[in-house]
């Protein structure tokens, strides 16, 4: 099976990208399942209906999320959909699903949502028992297993991809909107990269106006973030599953690009 995972998107710039790169690409590549990151679809912070529906529209299967996901109260709009996860270890009476079962040409695949405990500041259970927890509710039912790392810490995404190495079928890291070059297949074959990358503003500081975190920085003031505008990167992992095959996508608009 071949699936395609997408990195953090940014606000409208995102959801340009998504729209423009995301159909051609699945013909191309021929990829049969999309799991995307979207918890900074809304103007770069939180989910809404409408950009939900966007992404969706444009052939997203899963929309995944992390500690933005509740940012806009909208979302509570939403947060049921099958379609979109929140973290899985978040307290238990947590609005939405943290995990779910899809079936898709005959396979049945879970995807997983969890968000690392460091440097992240929110109270979570840890991630790795609820990895367990739920590996042996779904572990029969699954062909594969999809997991979205939402973390700061390239260490604690690296333990976890070792930890369930040989149990999910790809790792995937979402969170700091910087593509790492280190996907691989583990020794048990769980196909792994610390983290996505960012899908949004090219010419930005994690897809923020760069203004506004320089500002940030030299004064120690408190700023109200706004999302970049101008050309968009597009970045994915892609997974061919029967051909063990794992490649890093980065697509920049108006470049030409090669898959």
């Amino acid at each position: 099976m071949k699936f395609l995972v997408i990195g953090d998107v940014i606000g409208k710039t995102g959801r340009r990208a998504v729209k423009e790169v995301l159909p051609s690409l699945k013909e191309k590549l021929k990829v049969d399942f999309v799991v995307l990151n979207g918890e900074n679809l809304a103007h770069g912070s939180g989910i809404t209906k409408p950009t939900f529906d966007e992404v969706i529209s444009a052939g997203v299967d899963v929309i995944t999320s992390g500690n933005h996901t509740f940012d806009k109260k909208e979302v509570f709009a939403i947060i049921d959909d099958e379609k979109l996860l929140r973290p899985a270890n978040l307290p238990p009476l947590a609005k939405g699903k943290g995990f779910k079962t899809y079936q898709k040409d005959g396979k049945s695949i879970t995807v997983i949502n969890l968000m690392g405990r460091v440097f992240m500041g929110l109270p979570l259970d840890c991630p790795f028992r609820t990895f367990d927890t739920i590996y042996q509710n779904v572990k029969n039912e699954s062909d594969y297993i999809i997991v979205d790392f939402h973390g700061e810490a390239t260490s604690e995404k690296q333990a976890f991809g070792y930890y369930v190495d040989g149990r999910a079928t790809m790792v995937f890291g979402t969170h700091t909107h910087v593509q790492t070059a280190d996907e691989r297949f583990l020794p048990q074959k769980t196909a792994y990269i610390s983290d996505v990358g960012l899908t949004g503003p090219y010419d930005s500081v994690i897809g923020v106006r760069k203004e506004q975190i320089i500002e940030k920085f030299i004064t120690g003031m408190p700023i109200k973030y706004e999302p970049e505008e101008g050309k968009y990167i597009f970045q994915a992992l892609f997974l061919d599953t029967e051909n063990y095959l794992l490649k890093r996508i980065q697509i920049k608009e108006g470049e030409s690009y090669e898959l």
